[in-house]
């Protein structure tokens, strides 16, 4: 029997909805959000990134973004600086407090989620990845092409491409 697309798109849906809810009921406890929670994540280790490579990272529209880098200028978790190399751009990056508070937050999360996905074994996780990376590569490939809108794809802080629907 031929699976339907609708049925992947149902299952990834699925699986990412109860995993962000799954994360979300951890961070709750640090009263961060799981956008937060990411955009501190792709922060971790840079010299700080674009507004618009930080959006397009964390599958945020540019509006949203611009308000949680607010909140988190706010808490002074980030701040942002004009971009040397192009004095147009805004680089955000991580105060040291920041720091501190994505690796507070990524050994609350690691805690619950452990050294693999719930309900999958560490093999399983490990096939399972290079395939989404796989999927998620065909995908932005297909937008290239015209097969869909460019705007919804973007990739992980790794680079890997990730489609996003709308």
């Amino acid at each position: 029997m031929a699976r339907q697309p609708q049925d992947l798109l149902h299952l990834l849906t699925r699986a990412e909805r109860l995993a962000a809810r799954r994360i979300q009921s951890v961070l709750d406890a640090y009263d961060c959000s799981v956008e937060a929670w990411r955009v501190l994540d792709l922060l971790s280790g840079d010299e700080g990134r674009s507004m618009t490579a930080l959006a397009e990272d964390a599958a945020l529209p540019a509006p949203t973004l611009t308000k949680l880098i607010d909140q988190l200028v706010d808490q002074n978790l980030v701040f942002r600086r004009v971009d040397p190399a192009d004095r147009r751009r805004v680089l955000v990056q991580l105060t040291p407090r920041g720091l501190r508070r994505r690796r507070q937050l990524s050994r609350a999360v690691w805690a619950e989620w452990g050294p693999a996905s719930p309900g999958l074994t560490e093999d399983e996780e490990g096939q399972l990845m290079p395939l989404l990376g796989r999927l998620s590569g065909a995908l932005a490939n297909d937008v290239g092409r015209g097969g869909g809108d460019k705007e919804g794809t973007t990739t992980t802080a790794a680079g890997s491409p990730v489609g996003r629907a709308r």
